[in-house]
């Protein structure tokens, strides 16, 4: 009897100790409070009665004199992002911490923008939005298509936070889309619709792998090459035509050359000799819109090698033995007239001559 009794009192301590430890558990962590920027705000400090004195610490540092307390409460007036912080609360006169709370301040949403496209055509479209200001607090967003009255399966990009992916329930149709996101935060929600036919949105993404190499032998021409987008899914049921423009770096203005149905073309009126910079848009045939431009390339046409310069000291003679020439650092001198065999002996006996008639005289 005494032992059953032990038991159940043991059980009822521990079971208020447990209580007591969750109730201050549940004080010391954080909770979060959403204030719109430039209101008046008031904290409670925990549930201390209104006559209770407390002291109040922002980020671990003490609350400026300008706050208000009034018992348990803060008071902050025309709050703004720089209040943003960890605020805690100490009951006097011991200074035991009672609550902590992280205040953050912003502002509800305005109306998301939403734009609509198909670069998949027909197999589906994306929608993608963004808000106009920031709201400083964390936004979700709510997404629901419409068609015929029924709702559509809407699949959240993997990659893009605000995207989302339907697929056309059929090909064709003639009936609106309407497509609403509702922008949501701690402070408010607003919502946009955009409404449009299938036909509207279809645009392309941008022929890839685009080159361009000069043609040998032929100064004015380049030869221009490219594939389609490789989002496009079906290009033999739905091909596409393209709009290839290009001009020379020297000038502003382009040239341009419509197609239809291909991927290459030769342009016959480029300068001899200029850089020319190149870029291809795409379209459906029948409907939507241009693409955006293509990757810029940039190609010159074929420029005639030079012939080499060759140097040539001496002239060549049929049926005449050359000797080559022995290098000398030194400068040429300036050369002498040939002089014959008697010539040189009277010039080497007129100085005997001469004393010999002066000898005799």
């Amino acid at each position: 009897m005494m032992a059953n009794l032990v038991t159940s009192l043991c059980c009822v301590v521990l079971a208020a100790v447990v209580v007591a430890y969750a109730q201050r558990r549940s004080q010391l962590v954080a909770r979060n409070q959403y204030e719109r920027r430039g209101s008046d705000v008031t904290m409670q400090c925990g549930s201390l009665e209104s006559d209770a004195s407390v002291s109040w610490k922002v980020n671990g540092t003490d609350i400026e004199a300008q706050h208000h307390l009034n018992g348990p409460k803060l008071i902050l007036t025309q709050v703004d992002l720089d209040h943003n912080g960890l605020y805690s609360c100490f009951q006097n006169p011991h200074g035991e911490r009672r609550d902590t709370i992280f205040l953050h301040i912003g502002i509800p949403p305005q109306e998301p923008k939403v734009t609509c496209r198909s670069n998949t055509y027909p197999k589906g479209f994306y929608c993608s939005w963004h808000l106009t200001h920031p709201t400083f607090i964390p936004s979700n967003f709510e997404v629901d298509v419409q068609h015929n009255q029924h709702s559509l399966y809407v699949q959240k990009d993997p990659v893009h936070k605000n995207r989302c992916h339907v697929q056309f329930p059929e090909v064709f149709s003639s009936s609106p889309y309407k497509v609403n996101v509702t922008a949501v935060n701690a402070l408010g929600k607003a919502s946009a619709t955009l409404s449009f036919e299938e036909s509207a949105i279809v645009k392309p993404d941008p022929p890839e792998r685009v080159t361009a190499s000069p043609i040998r032998l032929n100064p004015r021409r380049l030869e221009v090459s490219w594939h389609s987008p490789a989002t496009w899914p079906d290009i033999d049921t739905f091909p596409l035509k393209y709009f290839l423009r290009y001009r020379p770096l020297i000038h502003d203005r382009w040239q341009h050359v419509e197609l239809l149905d291909s991927t290459s073309h030769t342009i016959t009126d480029a300068y001899a000799g200029k850089e020319y910079i190149i870029q291809i848009a795409a379209k459906d045939t029948e409907i939507g819109t241009w693409s955006d431009w293509s990757v810029a390339v940039h190609a010159t046409p074929w420029i005639e090698d030079p012939l080499p310069i060759t140097t040539t000291t001496e002239v060549d003679f049929p049926n005449e033995t050359k000797t080559s020439p022995i290098p000398s650092s030194k400068a040429p001198q300036k050369a002498e007239p040939p002089v014959g065999r008697a010539a040189r002996v009277v010039t080497f006996f007129s100085p005997l001559l001469l004393g010999m008639m002066l000898l005799f005289m």
